[in-house]
């Protein structure tokens, strides 16, 4: 048995990971031709770099990863071998996760320039149009409104316009082995071995070619930009053709997003605002509600007692969690963050990415109505 030896599909099958659609039926006989034609050669996917060739294989850490991946899921070790010297050392990927140098200024201004701006509203209004049917349906079911759905797949690729064109197993691996120095270098590490694990699994279980997967430079895949294991934990055939599809189907692009949200802890009867301005007192008693996390801890009484004031009252019996976006030397924003606000920052784990998503969408919204 080889190893990317072509598996019977499930129902469910992930369509190389959300890459490309099944095989198809076969055709209608064709003529037969009087001359023969010289097969062209498989077109390779376009990605944006050559690579360092460092043979991953001779690797520790890399034999290890092959006797489990042999162990657990009877990978023969002479095809992963082989597998592994078509492997590149992605440079760009180490560089791009590396965190922010220590005391550069965060600018919330700047980073949401990037994202709230013409071009990327316009195409909003374009998806929201043409998936207008699908929103409402994915709002209907998973009580994820339209606007955040949208935001999150125009922050992550423009609506597929960027989805990325590195090859997967490339940087997953790449990060899998040579992750960059970091305090949770370790925990990173084992992040995307695992990917790398279920990128390899489900590439053989639908019978592709692994080496033909593009996404983002840290394997992230599809419109709205899934980590491999996501797309099988909860990717949602939300077209109904019997496979998910990330790259193609918008269809399942939106109902994955709506999905990941409720797994992440979306609560789809809470129809208060997701973020609340806020005004901090001088006397700074609410600093020691900074930096908590990703989680809404807090209620209300606790947040006003520390001189944290909203421009509209806060529920009594939820939670929340107190947001500062600083702008570099201008004076920082602070915002009163709900349980749903909280759930969007699983997706990208950063208040920017957060409130990019909750500004797009409703720049969206706004324009989409002005157009009607």
């Amino acid at each position: 048995m080889t190893l990317f030896k072509k598996f019977p599909t499930t129902v469910l099958a992930l369509a190389c990971l959300g890459f490309i659609a099944p095989p198809q039926a076969d055709a209608a006989p064709r003529k037969p031709v009087k001359k023969a034609v010289k097969k062209a050669a498989p077109k390779k996917p376009a990605i944006d770099y050559s690579g360092e060739f460092v043979n991953f294989g001779q690797w520790k850490e890399v034999q290890q990863f092959m006797g489990d991946m042999e162990q657990k899921h009877g990978f023969p070790i002479a095809e992963q071998e082989k597998l592994f010297l078509e492997l590149r050392y992605i440079d760009s990927a180490v560089q791009l996760v590396k965190p922010a140098p220590p005391g550069k200024p965060k600018n919330w201004q700047a980073y949401s320039a990037r994202f709230i701006e013409p071009k990327r509203i316009n195409a909003g209004v374009e998806f929201w149009n043409a998936n207008r049917d699908t929103l409402a349906r994915a709002e209907a079911l998973y009580g994820v409104p339209a606007e955040i759905i949208v935001g999150i797949i125009g922050v992550e690729t423009i609506y597929g316009r960027d989805m990325g064109k590195f090859r997967v197993l490339d940087v997953l691996a790449t990060l899998a082995f040579a992750y960059p120095l970091a305090p949770n270098r370790e925990a990173r590490m084992a992040f995307f071995r695992g990917e790398l694990e279920a990128t390899m699994v489900s590439a053989r279980q639908t019978g592709v070619d692994p080496l033909a997967l593009t996404g983002s430079y840290a394997g992230a895949v599809g419109m709205p930009q899934f980590m491999p294991g996501n797309i099988y934990k909860l990717g949602v055939d939300f077209d109904g053709d019997g496979k998910v599809d990330l790259r193609n189907s918008a269809a399942d692009a939106i109902g994955s997003v709506a999905n990941f949200l409720i797994a992440h802890g979306w609560k789809r009867d809470d129809p208060s605002p997701l973020v609340y301005p806020a005004a901090v007192s001088p006397e700074r008693a609410w600093e020691k509600y900074i930096d908590h996390g990703l989680d809404a801890k807090f209620r209300a009484e606790e947040l006003l007692a520390a001189g944290v004031s909203t421009n509209a009252a806060l529920a009594a019996d939820k939670l929340y969690g107190l947001v500062d976006l600083q702008n570099g030397a201008e004076p920082t924003e602070y915002w009163v963050g709900s349980n749903n606000f909280f759930s969007i920052t699983k997706y990208n784990r950063s208040y920017f990415y957060a409130m990019s998503v909750v500004e797009l969408g409703r720049a969206v919204k706004l324009s989409l109505k002005e157009t009607l």
